[in-house]
């Protein structure tokens, strides 16, 4: 057969696959976008590892996404909640491996934003121009905190309902404003199965629907921004800055840690899969040792020690205002630590985050210690 007969087929499709692009490309602008992708650099230094855990962040939540699609076909919120989850852990196929890939992924997400919120703290990356990139970080890591919140109790198990209402008294302890809070998610003064309703509802629609924005705002941030230099390379002359080219460099080893992610996600979610309880019985004993979820475990530590030094409403109100004070601060970090401040205010800066780093870690082991 002659060679050129042979060629002809790879030459249309090559033509076809040119003529699709050239018709996207005249409307989209693709080539624009590959070629700013291509000029857009990205720092490389020793520290350059912490730059992949927002794009490791962004993972879990498409695995969120994805696998929430997913269980939502059979999931059936109020009173048949329990039997739905059996169903999906036990009778359809391959359910037990996607609801614990949903809940795995649920936890390293929070885990990865956690990195990813202090990697940007000691990199001083809220320091001018970067301040709404700090913003939109912390209210995308309250939003994420909900999400995994309203989504626990969704399986409906004792462990998941009596978790759920440790929880709930957290905000509760917020006197006025909190009480009421919780008696609307809540649905009444005890969960119930309108709880469940209310619960997925924000799960899956309200939390979304805030969500989404305030990625794609983040996001925008920090391609308009670039990745902020730590201190210790701001110091160094521009000649001796290395950097590489975010694509298609930057974003192949940003797969790869996608990748990766993914491994570890395969192998928690297939040998360890994801455990159903019993029913929800409200009127049984609540199981020995319950606790919120590791993320909310500090905070409920600090109630439960506070309630014991100060008993009755007085230790809630100081647990509350604690928290209430550390965040305002956590907020207004971009401010205490500016380009301008003296040295002594990025010293208090760099201290306020190691202590909030340190007093997380170990208020959460001595939260677990106890049980």
């Amino acid at each position: 057969m002659d060679a050129s007969l042979s060629q002809e087929p790879n030459r249309g499709r090559r033509t076809l696959a040119a003529a699709i692009y050239g018709w996207v490309d005249e409307r989209l602008d693709l080539t624009g976008l590959i070629a700013h992708a291509r000029e857009k650099a990205v720092p490389e230094h020793r520290h350059s590892f912490w730059y992949y855990w927002g794009g490791i962040s962004l993972f879990f939540f498409v695995v969120q996404v994805l696998s929430g699609i997913l269980l939502l076909v059979y999931y059936r919120p109020g009173p048949e909640a329990y039997e739905s989850v059996r169903q999906i852990t036990y009778d359809i196929q391959f359910g037990w491996l996607i609801r614990s890939a949903h809940s795995w992924s649920a936890n390293l997400m929070v885990l990865a934003v956690f990195v990813h919120m202090f990697s940007v703290f000691f990199m001083r990356a809220y320091r001018k121009p970067r301040e709404f990139g700090w913003w939109t970080g912390l209210i995308l890591l309250g939003l994420t905190l909900v999400f995994g919140f309203s989504g626990y109790l969704l399986p409906m198990d004792d462990l998941a309902y009596f978790a759920t209402k440790v929880g709930l008294e957290i905000p509760a302890a917020i006197p006025l404003v909190g009480t009421l809070v919780t008696e609307i998610v809540r649905g009444g003064p005890e969960i119930t199965d309108v709880t469940i309703q209310r619960f997925f509802a924000l799960h899956v629609v309200i939390l979304p629907f805030l969500y989404l924005p305030f990625l794609a705002i983040h996001v925008w941030l920090v391609q308009k921004h670039g990745n902020a230099l730590p201190p210790s390379e701001e110091a160094k002359p521009e000649p001796e800055r290395r950097s590489i080219r975010f694509f298609p460099d930057f974003f192949a080893k940003d797969m790869g840690m996608w990748l990766l992610s993914l491994n570890i996600l395969a192998i928690l979610a297939s040998l360890f899969p994801w455990q159903l309880g019993p029913q929800a019985d409200e009127l049984a004993a609540a199981p020995q040792g319950i606790h919120p979820e590791w993320y909310f475990m500090s905070q409920f530590q600090i109630l439960k020690v506070f309630g014991r030094w100060f008993p009755g409403a007085v230790g809630e109100f100081l647990g509350i205002g604690l928290f209430t004070a550390g965040l305002i601060i956590w907020a207004v970090i971009p401010f205490i630590d500016s380009r301008s401040a003296s040295g002594s205010r990025a010293r208090t800066a760099f201290y306020i985050g190691l202590a909030a780093l340190l007093g997380l870690i170990a208020i959460t082991i001595w939260g677990y210690w106890e049980l």
